[in-house]
């Protein structure tokens, strides 16, 4: 990760003479952490790495109207969130309901995964993918992200309030679903 602050990177991308070396540092510095959100969503490393290719496109493109009014991290959670949320809902035009996307995801996780996997670990994920969706967003950007409920909010613009009792819900399933047939 690039030690440039990040008010370095937005003075860089707004002169055009050092424009695509602010993009650069940009990438650099948030390109991993962003991958593993989408990842984590999606499943996929296809999907994430479609995701993440689209996301940096859109910040690109809106990085010069970036107001600020949250932080840089968030901005781009934001955007790479609503991503991953664009292909859910492309996804369920053509499945019939949440529950065959979520199955979908859960199929693709265990194809996906390592032959020697651990798992604890595919039925953790299987256990996160099995909750509904703001559930699953709200508890991996607390769990893996470690975002704060406040940037929580920014990112998907709801309440603190509701954002904890997501959480504590999700926590809760997945819990439960970690017990049974243990």
């Amino acid at each position: 990760m690039t030690t440039t602050t990040d008010e370095e990177i937005l003075s860089l991308f707004r002169e055009q003479s050092t424009k695509s070396n602010g993009f650069t540092l940009l990438m650099n510095k948030y390109n991993e952490r962003i991958y593993w959100h989408i990842r984590r969503l999606v499943v996929s490393h296809d999907d994430a790495q479609d995701i993440l290719q689209e996301t940096f496109i859109n910040v690109y493109n809106g990085l010069d109207g970036f107001a600020g009014d949250s932080g840089l991290y968030t901005w781009l959670y934001r955007i790479a969130t609503n991503e991953c949320l664009r292909l859910f809902r492309n996804r369920k035009k053509f499945l019939v309901s949440e529950k065959e996307v979520n199955k979908k995801l859960i199929n693709q996780l265990y194809e996906s995964s390592a032959i020697d996997a651990e798992e604890i670990l595919l039925k953790f994920q299987e256990a996160i993918l099995r909750l509904p969706e703001k559930q699953q967003l709200v508890f991996n950007m607390r769990y893996y992200d470690e975002l704060t409920y406040e940037e929580i909010s920014q990112v998907l613009n709801s309440s603190v309030a509701t954002l904890k009792t997501n959480y504590h819900y999700a926590s809760s399933r997945i819990k439960e679903y970690m017990l049974k047939d243990s």
